[in-house]
């Protein structure tokens, strides 16, 4: 019976270290495609690719690290990616105190765009006109903006990237306008608007 409960008790934990308990998604329309499931390891091995809206079920963290091997420097470099990973919420944790995966699923539902624009045209004439944006792509474009800012911010630039990452997703986690998330996602929406 011991070795039962201590096998009930055990608990999954990111790292080894960051519990996915009490984490929620405020925002009901990404709540479903922004999954906390519990992994020690954020490393699927692309089993999701070949079914669809499958990618809804990949951890938040995971598709955050995809993201950022995008081409470039660190492209394919998933262990690289996972390094950077590790350091980056060990430095959000000493700067806020906070969990670490609970800021990147706010920074996440923040920098999601809620608007965008699509083109139409009409004999040669092009017209730009408002569209509101699914849940799924509302996400990926959240990740592919904050993987963008970490690697715009951490070009050129003597600061390590787990550094410049863990800034952008403390300030894209307090809605701060100095993130370059945010600010994309804020210009994005202020277009959308203009072109109701």
């Amino acid at each position: 019976m011991t070795i039962l409960s201590q096998k009930q008790e055990t608990e999954i934990k990111l790292f080894g270290k960051w519990s996915f308990k009490g984490i929620e998604i405020k925002d009901l329309g990404l709540s479903r495609y922004v999954s906390l499931k519990p992994v020690a390891v954020p490393h699927s091995m692309g089993r999701h690719e070949h079914k669809r809206f499958r990618k809804a079920n990949v951890n938040i963290v995971e598709r955050l690290l995809n993201n950022l091997m995008r081409p470039g420097k660190n492209a394919g470099k998933k262990t690289k990616a996972l390094n950077i990973m590790k350091q980056t919420f060990e430095i959000i944790h000493l700067r806020t105190g906070r969990n670490p995966i609970e800021v990147l699923a706010e920074a996440v539902e923040n920098s999601a765009p809620c608007e965008d624009t699509t083109r139409l045209s009409y004999g040669g004439i092009v017209y730009h006109l408002s569209v509101d944006i699914s849940p799924q792509r509302r996400v990926d474009l959240a990740l592919r903006l904050l993987s963008d800012a970490v690697r715009e911010s951490s070009m050129h630039n003597p600061r390590p990237v787990a550094e410049c990452m863990a800034e952008e997703l403390i300030l894209a986690a307090n809605h701060d306008t100095k993130s370059h998330a945010i600010s994309k996602r804020h210009e994005r929406e202020r277009i959308a608007k203009a072109s109701r």
